[in-house]
């Protein structure tokens, strides 16, 4: 099984056979090189999440292998800790089969984002609305171009494809 270890800005310091095996040799490399670039910012994301100490995180992402495939793959990774600080991340790789085309990762502004964050937390529009300083209709407005991103008809179900997709925080 294809594992690896990143240092805490993402360059990978060691990869074990298999690694190198589906990937080359990825040490002194920075991860974006082989994650897939519209997936770069959920690893990132994924990667701040461990420094700042989430003991475990589970998501799906497209890679380029060695022969220059892409591949989705389940990447399950951990903190490796150095007294109270995560220096290190310690992760392996699940490949699978590639990522049909057809499927992509919604694109949300910033608010969005927030506002999808606070759909996660399980807060109302009304919440939201104080939370953010704006109007019920603008959160509604968030709300509405989230579930069409997504593709979802309702908060949970957005809230439940935003988890599986890795877009959710957990702090």
């Amino acid at each position: 099984m294809p594992s690896f270890v990143a240092a805490s800005d993402g360059t990978i310091t060691w990869g074990n056979e298999a690694a190198d095996e589906m990937f080359g040799d990825l040490r002194r490399r920075p991860f974006a090189t082989v994650v897939a670039p519209e997936d770069v910012p959920l690893v990132q994301r994924q990667l701040e999440r461990k420094l700042r100490g989430a003991p475990l995180t589970d998501y799906e992402v497209d890679v380029f292998t060695a022969d220059g495939r892409r591949r989705r793959a389940e990447i399950s990774s951990v903190p490796i800790e150095n007294g109270d600080d995560c220096h290190a991340v310690f992760g392996v790789v699940l490949p699978g089969k590639p990522r049909d085309p057809a499927v992509r990762m919604p694109e949300l502004t910033p608010r969005q984002n927030q506002v999808l964050q606070l759909l996660g937390e399980g807060a109302s529009t009304e919440q939201i609305a104080g939370m953010l300083h704006v109007s019920k209709e603008t959160v509604r407005n968030h709300i509405r171009h989230i579930l069409r991103a997504l593709g979802a008809h309702s908060r949970l179900e957005a809230v439940a494809k935003a988890h599986r997709k890795g877009l959710l925080r957990d702090d």
